[in-house]
């Protein structure tokens, strides 16, 4: 079939909208016309580092749509239903069956690579030539997106799919980190770097769990103005004077946090986010960005600190997501405001302002 797409037809390029090539589902695929995507970092920062070898590629892994057709294994999806979409695991590997399914033995194949675990592509471009995509098994920056049944999550259809689309990697992301691998008491104390979507996510999903000291540090005053609305204690870098930022910290939190949260991916971030950190306090870097971060050594192994990551919140989005949407439902996750809508045909402008940082959450509708 024909649908619209965001191409980038090479590393660091533009989007450009065209037609393009959509294969038919196959028995295991879900056929999705998409409503609304979510614009990522990951979209950007492997647009700009993945190898010349790997493009024209479709991007996109925040879609929220309508699905179209079913394949016949497909079990529990059905046409008409409204989705979310996440990323891909195999739910068979060691790490799947353990549940920790965002570190599947596949996951590089089913996510990054492009193609099917066959080798083929589920896109095509005028001429026949191969277009990657299945790019976290979706490549929802386009108006169709073939999904699976282990990344496609069924919503409530009176649910404004707009506002959702984050749900499947960056809201999922900053929340799951939070409540997954921290799952804080309200006594400790969490600091996050980088008050964009992530970062904001895990602030409330602190805040929703009851943590009474929740940090917020950033460059730009209108994220922290954000992250103070939600109850975070801000501090910005440039106002700080000789004070350091590890010391305002362990100023606001008595001693320094006991989790650590960085979405920056800046090494000078990361390192002043271990420092923050009070004895055996955890830091969760999640930010793709520098290829090395410095550590502390001496801090490290003086106070028994954790340095870590952790890939989508260690999350499953059959579990995770609906879990989001009844806290959002409730009160608990209340993120709507933090999404800017833009015109598919607008996409560029879109990358601009998440760039510059003038955008929380760039939502593009289809």
């Amino acid at each position: 079939m024909k649908t619209l797409a965001a191409v980038v037809h090479e590393q660091g390029a533009e989007f450009v909208l065209e037609e393009v090539d959509l294969d038919e589902p196959r028995a295991d695929e879900v056929l999705v016309r998409m409503v609304a995507t979510g614009l990522c970092h990951t979209d950007l920062s492997l647009r700009d580092s993945l190898p010349a070898e790997m493009f024209p590629r479709v991007f996109g892994h925040e879609g929220a749509g309508v699905v179209e057709q079913v394949g016949a294994d497909v079990t529990g999806i059905a046409v008409g239903d409204h989705v979310l979409l996440s990323f891909r695991s195999c739910r068979d590997c060691g790490p799947c069956r353990e549940g920790a399914v965002g570190y599947c033995d596949n996951a590089l194949v089913l996510n990054y690579m492009g193609f099917r675990m066959d080798g083929s592509t589920t896109h095509h471009l005028a001429d026949d030539a191969p277009l990657y995509g299945s790019f976290f098994g979706q490549s929802s920056l386009a108006q169709h997106a073939i999904a699976y049944a282990d990344n496609c999550v069924v919503v409530d259809p009176s649910l404004d799919l707009t506002l959702l689309a984050p749900y499947g990697c960056g809201f999922q992301t900053g929340a799951g980190t939070v409540l997954n691998v921290f799952d804080p008491t309200p006594e400790q104390s969490i600091v996050v770097f980088g008050a964009g979507a992530v970062g904001l996510a895990a602030i409330v999903a602190a805040r929703a769990a009851g943590v009474t000291t929740v940090v917020a540090v950033d460059l730009l005053d209108s994220r922290l103005e954000a992250a103070e609305r939600f109850g975070a204690l801000r501090v910005n870098p440039a106002y700080l004077g000789e004070q350091s930022v590890p010391d305002r910290v362990k100023e606001l939190t008595g001693g320094g946090a006991a989790y650590a949260v960085d979405t920056t991916g800046v090494s000078v971030a990361v390192k002043q986010a271990q420092l923050s950190l009070r004895p055996r306090g955890i830091l969760v870097a999640l930010g793709l960005g520098a290829e090395e971060y410095a550590v502390d050594a001496i801090d490290l192994l003086q106070n028994g600190k954790v340095v870590r990551s952790s890939i989508e919140g260690d999350s499953d989005p059959l579990e995770m997501i609906p879990r989001l949407l009844a806290m959002r439902a409730d009160g608990r996750f209340d993120v709507d405001h933090l999404v800017t809508t833009y015109p598919h045909t607008q996409i560029n402008q879109a990358v601009l302002d998440v760039l510059a940082g003038t955008v929380v959450k760039a939502v593009l509708l289809w």
